[in-house]
């Protein structure tokens, strides 16, 4: 049996939602911050290998002016894994956020998505009729290297179990080195939830469906494509389809998100705002005070200042 620790205090209100695929019903779950009646909702959606818990700092500082909702993408923390791996993706996730939002009960969000979540708001966004009325995207864009997403395939689902906690922490720290510098307490909040304790014993594991590399490994096989390097993901079509109030935020020595496709991204589409964190890598965790006062200016007053 796999057990996880809730923190006991400043705990959100935790719930979930039943979602469809093609290979059945699974769960959502999600983490709700501030009034349950405000009908000015922030979803917030994290990356690849993480989970609803790196909102928290983020969540709270938010959750006086808006109700704030932090879902576990499937196969993801305290949601269900898929019976059929190969649905994990951005079309699936696309289909769950909508039935959580209409969970929520509200006509339209505001959203903050980091990498993968950031994938999925573009999307959503996209859309004809779409309910994003604002969207933050953090370190994630119009264009993805394909050097950066060739090296999160060399970790996804490779580093899973571990025999302590503490190699487990010092694992995670190496692998997300690129968030930049934080306190001993932070870069505890940000790895700590990704852990489970395994049947009572020493060994931990990662929070997530191991089996949510294979469709990002049939995509990014260990051995490049001839010419030695994966080709950069185009998608301005997505993008230029936006018309919604746009955040761009970049880690300034990130991998993924270009500066010359964060300076093109505030030239077309959605013409976003644009911000650039130093000393960050792939990606910026919203935690720092200066990163959480960017993202509520902008909720706030559609610009930065």
């Amino acid at each position: 049996m796999i057990t996880e620790s809730i923190p006991a205090s400043g705990a959100p209100r935790l719930s979930s939602v039943t979602c469809l695929s093609t290979a059945g019903l699974h769960r959502v779950a999600y983490r709700e911050w501030g009034d349950p009646d405000n009908p000015d909702v922030v979803v917030c959606v994290h990356g690849l290998t993480r989970t609803s818990d790196d909102f928290n700092t983020l969540a709270m500082a938010l959750s006086d002016r808006f109700r704030v909702v932090c879902p576990d993408v499937v196969g993801r923390g305290r949601s269900s894994w898929l019976r059929d791996p190969m649905l994990y993706g951005v079309p699936l996730y696309t289909a769950d956020m909508t039935t959580l939002m209409a969970r929520l009960g509200v006509d339209n969000v505001r959203w903050v998505g980091t990498s993968m979540g950031g994938l999925i708001g573009m999307t959503l966004a996209a859309m004809e009729g779409s309910p994003i009325r604002q969207l933050v995207l953090n370190d994630v864009g119009a264009v993805l290297s394909g050097a950066a997403l060739a090296r999160i395939g060399t970790y996804v689902g490779a580093l899973i179990e571990f025999d302590s906690r503490a190699q487990a922490l010092v694992a995670m720290r190496e692998i997300f080195a690129g968030f930049g510098p934080h306190t001993e307490a932070q870069w505890q909040q940000l790895t700590e939830p990704m852990l489970r304790q395994i049947d009572g014993s020493e060994r931990v594991r990662l929070h997530y469906d191991p089996a949510i590399a294979e469709p990002f490994r049939k995509a990014y096989p260990a051995q490049p494509p001839e010419g030695g390097a994966y080709p950069d993901i185009h998608l301005w079509p997505i993008y230029d389809a936006i018309s919604c109030p746009t955040l761009v935020l970049r880690g300034a020595q990130s991998d993924l998100l270009d500066a010359d496709v964060l300076r093109e991204m505030s030239l077309r589409g959605p013409m976003a705002l644009t911000r650039e964190f130093s000393g960050v890598g792939h990606a910026p965790t919203l935690m720092s005070a200066e990163q959480v006062s960017v993202v509520r200016t902008f909720l706030e007053n559609h610009s930065l200042s």
